[in-house]
């Protein structure tokens, strides 16, 4: 008994200053504190002040500990040492002559060996849709020794229990009687339950919380209903397609054509005349052979025709269009125009043909077949009028798929087979890569766009107002072309897999803010502004940004988006960019074009071999072990400053490379103690993600984990208290690790770190910085109102039947928790959150989240910033002001 430890866990105790006294008198006897939220296995002990529905309470019972009051730390202080238990065992009264230890049967059992948990031999389908609920009873189950299991069962698992919430006729097919999850206290508590009247974390009476629930439950299918609307909006209209030709009703049809003349002028070498011959006969159903196009367009790309010739041909591609449109007529249409949008040369298909003629406006030799006198102005204004015809084509299939109902003949809508079925579709994905928004071909389109960006902003520093308008409409076709794609594969995907299609547009967002990293902050703003979609705009904006954060040192949280991500986290790292200083390595202007290359995406960037510092380079630094780490990772593990700093200071590493499991280099770092490593990487730019996890492991966990508190401590000096606010798998935050007295001392490193941030952020040094900052978090803000919807756009006429109205109210009158329990539509409880937020900003709450410079700073994107957060302010106390 003498090494015996006393481990303290409290519940329900919410007096600051009770609790502490409880805590100071666990260490005075030398007994070990755990703080936090959920359940932890190694307590031995739980004080309650009585019978509580929590989580630790009815986990303690179930893994056979100590519970008990108050009572016995402080009387066991004043004795000097632990007394027994026994007396101090929560119990409860009945009636006068009966008092029930609701404990103590599962703690005897497991005492005597005769059980290791209340749930022993329980195998459990775990069936609970909301997964912070999910897990909160998986802890439960585990802490009674039950196996807990998800759907699909691993093969040969005979399950013995299936519990869900709610409980559905789809549960009860497998084979084991399926119970509600109020089964656990049944279980526990047995017929006592009526006398402890409480079930799993209900704090009202049984009919309060029915009536309750059901309003809540109302109230989430009328948002999930908003939701679905919301994102079934139309984001791309072109109303120009609606006077398009019918090719089922014709208003007029040609008999019949003889093309025969037309193949003979053009092997005469009479191309003028065969065009002239085929512009007469554009009608509804009357078709050119193709390879007479083919030929007339191998004739334009020779650099020989007149500018006279190119508009003409221009101009009976956009006829054949208007006239027989393909994404309304049978796929030998489709077929048709495949034929004819291609190179004449190499027949390689539709996105090789466009490739090219993007790749020839930009002046690049990357095409499929030399071309003449690159930039030549003529072939110049005729690559670029390919384009606007496939972008023209594309718009229309969108179009077609979009408003299906009203063209096609008798509301015959069209079908996934002809969207599948489309030109659009098969020219950016092969059957392959359908499954993903990133195929190969809109990875290089990426890539020519943000070329095309930066070629614009050259020409125009430049003052080549030529090229600069040229460029200009490169930019915006590519912009738009990229936009009819992202809603076109969406609107595709969306009803079938959502989850999908979310992580997809999130890929397409992180590979462009990666081919950017050295792309000027200014043109990167820009290009956001100018992106049509605002599906594609939110997701881009928001990655560049968090890009832009890190790349200036700065740790935002990888959550999903949310109103408080941006209140919280945003706003803040906002002023640090206002008051980073202005540096070469930040980069407010391109230096490098390498990401034009193919391949982009490496760990490290290899260098040439007639680099001048080849010679500085560690041996083996592109070699990747089985367990993908790289040379970087492995210097970290064993603390090798100095081949660290040698890769640091290559250009183009990734100081958050990961291997296969996830871990970054300063995972590593902080894992086995690589006190200087972890200091080297804190002082590159960009600067290392800290609040990347794996596993619910984030750095500042694994330093705190393996016992490297100077490390923990080195992290909240270079990032301040908003680490103290990760939490890992199990829900615990960094100070739920430690013992109260290093608690102090971590949360006295973290307001160094605050500090250190608050005199970055005292003034404006950076103000192009701060400006294109600001400017990419306005239209992220702004673009997500549009596209998820917040309270304020809820509310008609009638304020008090509005669903903006009850969820205000809801909210105003209940914790979030409280409403959204039991919830399983993540987008219902999304909203849900923002609104609480909205209400929030209306108390004037979270506006010091932003710098007092930044809210003083005249420039025009951070001025248009602050007037955004003042209507979402203004927003939210005209909702309370209603209630």
């Amino acid at each position: 008994m003498a090494s015996f430890t006393y481990v303290f866990q409290i519940s329900g105790i919410k007096t600051r200053t009770k609790k502490r006294k409880l805590v100071h008198g666990i260490q005075r006897l030398g007994g070990e504190y755990i703080g936090g939220s959920v359940f932890q296995s190694a307590v031995t002990h739980l004080i309650v002040p009585q019978v509580l529905s929590s989580e630790k309470f009815l986990a303690a019972c179930a893994a056979g500990k100590w519970v008990v009051t108050p009572d016995y730390v402080l009387d066991s202080v004043r004795n000097g040492s632990w007394l027994e238990e026994r007396p101090y065992e929560v119990a409860i009264s009945p009636d006068k002559d009966k008092i029930f230890y609701p404990v103590r049967q599962w703690r005897e059992k497991i005492a005597r060996g005769s059980l290791t948990g209340a749930f022993q031999g329980w195998r459990v389908l775990l069936m609970v849709q909301d997964r912070s609920r999910r897990a909160m009873f998986k802890r439960l189950l585990k802490a009674g020794r039950a196996k807990v299991y998800r759907c699909p069962l691993p093969p040969h698992v005979a399950i013995t229990h299936v519990m869900a919430k709610p409980v559905t006729e789809n549960y009860k097919t497998h084979n084991a009687p399926c119970y509600p999850v109020t089964h656990i206290v049944q279980h526990l508590f047995g017929s006592h339950c009526a006398d402890m009247n409480f079930n799993i974390k209900d704090d009202q009476p049984a009919e309060a919380k029915e009536a309750v629930d059901v309003v809540f439950s109302e109230l989430e299918t009328e948002l999930r209903e908003y939701v679905i609307k919301q994102e079934g909006q139309t984001r791309l209209f072109f109303p120009e397609f609606l006077g398009y030709h019918d090719p089922h009703c014709p208003r007029s049809q040609a008999v019949e054509a003889d093309f025969s003349n037309v193949g003979t002028m053009i092997e005469c070498g009479l191309f003028v005349e065969a065009l002239d011959s085929i512009r007469s006969t554009l009608f509804p159903g009357l078709l050119p052979p193709a390879s007479y196009l083919a030929s007339l367009i191998e004739y334009a790309l020779q650099g020989e025709a007149t500018s006279f010739f190119l508009r003409n041909l221009q101009q009976v591609l956009h006829g054949l269009l208007m006239t027989n449109p393909p994404w309304l007529a049978p796929s030998t249409m489709k077929k048709y125009f495949s034929q004819v949008l291609q190179c004449p040369h190499c027949k390689t298909g539709l996105w090789p043909f466009l490739e090219t003629a993007i790749s020839y406006c930009l002046s690049s030799e990357d095409t499929c077949h030399p071309l003449p006198s690159l930039a030549q102005p003529t072939l110049l204004h005729f690559h670029s009028g390919i384009l606007a015809f496939v972008l023209k084509l594309f718009q229309a299939e969108l179009h077609s798929v979009t408003t299906g109902d009203s063209l096609l003949p008798q509301g015959g809508g069209v079908s996934q087979a002809s969207a599948s079925g489309s030109l659009l579709y098969s020219t950016f994905w092969t059957v392959w890569e359908r499954s993903t928004l990133l195929s190969q071909p809109m990875k290089r389109l990426v890539q020519l766009l943000v070329q095309a960006s930066v070629w614009e902003q050259a020409a125009m520093e430049e003052e080549t107002e030529r090229n600069a308008r040229q460029k200009l409409r490169l930019v915006e076709n590519l912009l738009d072309l990229l936009s009819v794609l992202v809603e076109f594969w969406c609107q595709k995907h969306f009803k079938l897999n959502q989850n999908m299609v979310e992580k997809s547009l999130k890929d397409l967002a992180e590979h462009i803010a990666l081919i950017c990293q050295d792309v000027s902050s200014v043109v990167l703003a820009d290009l956001v502004v100018r992106i049509p979609s605002t599906r594609l705009k939110l997701v881009t904006a928001d990655a560049i940004f968090r890009s832009l954060c890190c790349r200036n040192g700065l740790p935002v949280g990888d959550e999903p988006l949310s109103l408080r991500k941006m209140v919280m986290s945003y706003l803040p790292a906002l002023g640090s960019l206002g008051g980073s200083p202005r540096r070469a390595d930040l980069r407010d202007e391109p230096v490098s074009h390498s990401w034009t290359s193919q391949g982009t995406g490496s760990g490290n960037t290899p260098v040439s071999e007639t680099s001048p510092g080849k010679e500085n380079i560690p041996r083996g630094l592109n070699r990747v072990n089985a367990a993908g780490e790289t040379l970087l990772h492995r210097a970290c593990k064993r603390n090798q400053v100095e081949t660290v700093l040698q890769i640091l200071a290559l250009p183009g590493t990734d100081v958050n490379v990961k291997d296969h499991a996830g871990w970054t280099p300063l995972h590593e770092a902080c894992n086995h103690g690589s006190t200087a490593c972890v200091e080297a990487l804190l002082r590159h730019r960009p600067a290392p993600h800290l609040n990347s996890q794996v596993g619910g492991v984030s750095p500042l966990h694994d330093a705190l984990l393996n016992g490297h508190l100077d490390i923990a401590k080195m992290l909240l000096e270079h990032a301040g208290s908003a680490l103290l606010q990760q939490t890992d798998g199990l829900g615990r935050t960094a100070l739920d690790l430690v013992s109260v007295t290093t608690q102090e001392e971590l949360r006295r490193c973290a307001q160094v770190g605050n500090l250190a941030l608050d005199h970055q952020m005292s003034e404006v040094r950076n103000l192009p910085l701060l400006e294109a900052g600001s400017s990419l978090l306005a239209h992220v803000i702004f673009t997500y109102q549009r596209e998820r919807g917040l309270l304020g756009r809820m509310q008609p006429d009638n304020k008090a039947q509005s669903l903006g109205y009850k969820l205000a109210r809801s909210l105003e009158r209940h914790s979030l928790q409280r409403v959204t329990s039991g919830w399983a539509d993540q987008r219902a409880v999304r909203l849900a959150e923002d609104a609480e937020v909205l209400l929030g900003l209306g108390r004037g709450n979270y506006m010091g989240q932003v710098p007092q410079a930044v809210r003083e700073c005249e420039g025009e994107n951070t001025r248009f910033l602050m007037e955004i957060l003042e209507d979402l302010k203004s927003r939210g106390t005209a909702l309370l002001a209603d209630l």
